[in-house]
């Protein structure tokens, strides 16, 4: 097994933070940037992310999309199509077919 290193890193506000790998997320930033409500307050950071670098910030644009097209997003994975479904269905919408 390898092991990782981690390297200390500091965002441009100031936060420091471990990372083993590339990825320049702060994790602190993106605790503090998470919504307190909504559909996009259900999802991990990387599918809230792949979501918003795609302009899906409301239902409403979420239901012009299929579920394969949604899940071709980096950072999207399958555990968050249901939390999707669910919020569409609730307010009486759906993924495109």
């Amino acid at each position: 097994m390898t092991n990782s290193e981690k390297n200390l890193r500091t965002c441009n506000k100031g936060h420091k933070y471990y990372k083993s790998s590339d990825c320049p997320t702060c994790p602190t930033c993106e605790q503090e940037r998470k919504p307190d409500n909504g559909f996009l307050s259900l999802l991990s950071a990387p599918a809230r992310r792949a979501l918003e670098n795609n302009g899906i910030t409301s239902l409403h644009k979420l239901s012009k999309f299929s579920e394969k097209e949604i899940l071709q997003f980096h950072g999207m994975g399958p555990a968050s199509l249901p939390k999707l479904r669910s919020a569409l269905k609730e307010n009486g919408l759906s993924f495109r077919n």
